[in-house]
């Protein structure tokens, strides 16, 4: 059935104009903010370990303790989490807009207080520096369910695929400036401030001025957010915010007269209507209603989002070897710290502009002509296919001839990640539930996709270890080896095909028709025609 409010009509049939594109901009230098935040910190990680982990004598520089790196690389995740479903929760209590800047600010803010973790120890330096970049993620997973929810309500039916994956690949983005910003940074404190290898003269290697780098680097992330927070305090509500939990008609469209630049009819005689509206659309989260109607599609939602984000974040397991393997970086101690941080930065800028980001502008290209469904089963389809191929002849991979192969087969997994189930996963959830519990349960789902990621990114950090304790990395336990685990991520890739089966396609369908919201009418319609002697169109 049709939206009969004209408001909401004149959104789903509006043609592509700039307020769509302005909204794409502002929604996604949020995302190019968070990516740049949450990405960065891998660049700098070797860098904190020569600096405040230096042992005299090593053959090798100093490296952060496993605890201590998993706590700087994933804490953030927790606070994401955190941040996910709380503001998910707020943005459908007290709106999209209200709670839009205050994560922003927490990203500003944190952004620079991450980079002035102070202390007289290593052991300090790293619980403020932790202690921030949780609240930082915090601010960051707030963004994930209110960019995606006030960028699908404000889009119109035709197009709204490619613009809430438009908002999502601009992480792509942030990605490639960090890689950009920690290159230029690194070149610079290089140049001004040369310093012998490792190998000739250890203390020296690292220069005290390498302090400022990584504070620099964490630092440069509050500038984008900074400059988006002035357009986000003007943008007005979302209308089906304001017209369906809200209450207000009026305003919503007053607002969206302005916005589309046409005039659009208040409709005050289904203010009522929708005051009074009872039963079908009343039902709360935890509600027997909701379970039927959207418990599989929550679960499905959820399920794929945490089953991609641990094959995701795996990809931690193999960096490092491909690094290394094509030549990229070179053994630590050949280098100076300045010079490390340049080579990893250069090569995580490369891989993000092979792999990455093609991948997510594919799909925004083709989201609204194939749909989400087929892009999601496709995606993991190709990477449980190639995570068996890397993982059952994993010897054959190894060897130096095949090495180039191995690198085709891990940036395609990756591509087909982004033109799959990474993009497809943050927009469906936008689309399929009531206005009232859309950022609740976009946050939960992106919640799910998180708890994923620390699987993915710590879990099998300590599974992909050698089975034999001597070829283990330092301080970490025997594990089941990186073939065996490249089996288990193509299983876990396989099961994300199967829950995929649980989301339904929402391509070229209103909001309301997906989350059935439109039902309202039917139970006032045949209300407002017998009203004491009213005319009023039906």
């Amino acid at each position: 059935m049709a939206n009969d409010l004209q408001v909401l009509n004149a959104l789903d049939v509006a043609k592509t104009q700039l307020y769509h594109f302005t909204a794409i901009v502002i929604a996604g230098m949020g995302f190019f903010t968070d990516a740049y935040d949450l990405f960065c910190i891998s660049m700098v990680t070797k860098l904190l370990g020569r600096i405040y982990y230096h042992h005299d004598n090593a053959l090798k520089p100093g490296s952060l303790p496993p605890n201590v790196s998993a706590a700087v690389n994933g804490v953030a995740f927790c606070g994401t989490l955190a941040g996910q479903l709380f503001f998910g929760w707020l943005g459908d209590k007290m709106g999209r807009k209200k709670v839009y800047g205050m994560t922003l600010m927490i990203m500003v803010i944190c952004s620079i207080a991450s980079g002035l973790s102070f202390g007289h120890t290593p052991k300090s330096v790293m619980t403020t520096l932790c202690f921030f970049r949780f609240w930082l993620g915090f601010g960051i997973g707030g963004d994930y369910p209110l960019s995606a929810t006030i960028m699908s309500e404000y889009a119109n039916k035709k197009t709204r695929g490619a613009f809430i994956a438009a908002v999502f690949a601009m992480q792509g983005f942030g990605i490639l400036a960090g890689g950009m910003v920690a290159i230029i940074v690194s070149a610079a404190f290089k140049g001004a401030f040369p310093a012998p290898a490792y190998e000739v003269n250890a203390l020296a290697s690292t220069v005290s001025q390498a302090d400022f780098v990584w504070r620099i680097i964490l630092m440069f992330g509050a500038i984008p957010a900074g400059l988006t927070y002035y357009w986000r305090m003007k943008m007005p509500e979302t209308a089906r915010y304001t017209a369906l939990v809200a209450k207000n008609l009026k305003q919503a469209a007053n607002d969206m007269s302005k916005v589309l630049q046409v005039e659009i009819e208040a409709e005050p005689e289904k203010v009522e209507a929708i005051s009074e509206a009872k039963g079908a659309n009343e039902f709360g989260l935890f509600s027997k209603e909701f379970l039927l109607r959207h418990g599989l599609h929550l679960l499905g939602t959820a399920s794929t989002w945490f089953l991609l984000d641990i094959a995701f974040y795996s990809q931690n397991l193999f960096q490092k070897d491909i690094f290394s393997a094509i030549g990229w970086i070179p053994p630590a101690q050949t280098m100076n710290a300045l010079e490390e941080v340049y080579k990893i930065a250069r090569a995580q800028t490369l891989i993000a502009l092979c792999s990455t980001v093609p991948g997510y502008w594919f799909t925004v290209a083709f989201i609204d002509r194939i749909g989400r469904f087929a892009i999601q089963l496709m995606g993991f389809f190709f990477m449980t296919v190639f995570m068996f191929a890397l993982a059952l002849p994993y010897h054959h991979w190894t060897l130096k001839d095949h090495r180039i192969g191995f690198v085709v087969m891990y940036s395609l997994t990756f591509f087909f990640a982004n033109f799959g189930p990474n993009a497809t996963t943050f927009v469906v959830p936008a689309e399929i539930f009531p206005a009232r519990l859309r950022s609740t349960c976009h946050g939960i789902s992106a919640a799910a996709g998180k708890a994923g990621a620390m699987v993915g990114a710590f879990g099998f950090l300590y599974a992909a270890q050698p089975t034999d304790p001597k070829k283990t990395d330092a301080g970490y336990p025997p594990g089941i080896g990186v073939r065996n685990s490249l089996i288990v991520l193509g299983c876990v890739n396989f099961l994300g095909m199967l829950f995929t089966f649980l989301v339904p396609e929402s391509n070229g369908k209103s909001l309301e028709e997906m989350s059935r919201e439109n039902e309202w009418e039917e139970e006032t319609v045949s209300e407002m025609r017998v009203t004491s002697g009213r005319t009023v169109p039906v």
